[in-house]
């Protein structure tokens, strides 16, 4: 019987229609066109323009502090989350705190920021880099706490009990035998956590204020003009990169071997 095509024609239709716009803009980061209508030549002039925008370094290191802040914030949360949730799941209170974790995944984006922006206003916060950190850890946090989640439902708990047995403490048990075999799970929580944080636009949005604002922040007020386009086309190009770099680095240490952190 002959093999149909059919799916294979679809899946690089869908690979298509996914893709072609990402490469249309790295092509064009490397195109001498301003306008990327026409290809004049290979150059490297739009990188180099890149390196000359303050302002789009100063917005990338306002990402990369919040990010930080979000990621490291939401591992700690996010793990402790976790483990509540699976040791006691069958309790009333867990089942409203899984609730409360599945909320931030399901809730528009327009109207999480919104929500943020009135509860900060209330309380008479400043608008910044704090606000926009709180705001990234309440989404980020369901995030960690889902990978972290799944990380335990195949964890082998008699590992804790056989090193209890042979001596071990309480605490030296967890910080000995139970965090290193769940630090795959948990630093994969926090790579996805931490590419989130970065590519944030709508809640960011919200919740900045004056001179507080991130790279996506940045890049959309620089839309508006175009000469600066094919700036924007490189530092898209740049982006794409760590985050391909960031999405493998936690596939990888979502799907490592966990007796692997059992070897010496």
């Amino acid at each position: 019987m002959k093999r149909s095509r059919l799916p294979l024609i679809t899946l690089l239709l869908v690979l298509g229609f996914f893709y072609l716009p990402v490469g249309y803009f790295v092509a064009n980061s490397f195109n001498a066109s301003a306008f990327g209508t026409t290809w004049e030549g290979f150059t490297w002039h739009w990188y180099a323009r890149l390196w000359e925008k303050r302002e789009l370094w100063v917005a990338c290191q306002n990402s990369l502090v919040v990010a930080a802040w979000a990621a490291g914030t939401s591992m700690v949360l996010g793990t402790l989350s976790a483990f509540a949730l699976h040791r006691w799941a069958k309790s009333r209170l867990q089942r409203a705190h899984r609730a409360l974790v599945m909320t931030p995944l399901v809730v528009p984006d327009i109207l999480m920021g919104m929500s943020l922006l009135a509860l900060f206003v209330s309380l008479g916060a400043e608008l910044g880099l704090a606000t926009i950190s709180v705001a990234h850890i309440t989404f980020c946090l369901s995030y960690v706490a889902l990978v972290v989640l799944a990380r335990l439902q195949d964890f082998d708990f008699t590992l804790l009990d056989a090193a209890r047995d042979l001596g071990a403490g309480r605490w030296t048990a967890a910080r000995r035998v139970f965090l290193p075999l769940l630090a795959p799970g948990i630093l994969a929580g926090g790579l996805l956590a931490f590419t989130l944080s970065i590519d944030d636009f709508v809640i960011t949005f919200f919740v900045s204020g004056p001179g507080s604002g991130t790279l996506p922040v940045r890049v959309y007020s620089m839309m508006k003009r175009s000469r600066d386009l094919p700036v924007i086309n490189a530092l898209s190009t740049l982006l794409l990169a760590l985050t391909f770099l960031i999405v493998f680095a936690s596939q990888y240490l979502t799907n490592r071997n966990p007796s692997a952190a059992q070897k010496p």
